[in-house]
């Protein structure tokens, strides 16, 4: 009996073990935020598999508007963000939310120029 009893916890530890890290583990998710400091025209994308094809799609939503955009943040599972002061400084900054994520894009900003604002902001999955 006992060993009957000790397979079937074993069993259920196997059971349990394959669920979690079948569905406990959630795929990454990563966005990006381009931007054009000529125009201040914007581009992003969130709920991508990679990094790659995050920058990719901000840049093409930026390229819509502008044509010197860059990469100005990109982001795994977090937020960013994108800050414009009054005299053409920047920023970009990220963070676990979006309040974070703007924070840290005016402190960077704030370097630079005055009177920095948040421009955009994103966050990896489509919160």
């Amino acid at each position: 009996m006992q060993s009957v009893l000790r397979r079937s916890i074993f069993g259920l530890g196997f059971v349990l073990a394959s669920l979690v890290s079948a569905h406990g583990a959630l795929a990454d998710s990563f966005g990006a935020i381009s931007y054009s400091p000529d125009t201040g025209a914007t581009g992003w994308s969130y709920s991508w598999s990679s990094r790659r094809q995050a920058e990719r799609e901000a840049q093409q939503n930026c390229y819509e508007n502008a044509g010197d955009c860059r990469v100005a943040i990109w982001f795994k599972n977090a937020c960013g963000a994108v800050a414009a002061g009054d005299d053409g400084g920047w920023g970009s900054g990220w963070g676990s939310n979006s309040n974070r994520a703007r924070r840290e894009a005016i402190k960077q900003c704030s370097q630079y120029s005055d009177g920095c604002r948040v421009v955009r902001w994103q966050c990896s999955g489509a919160r």
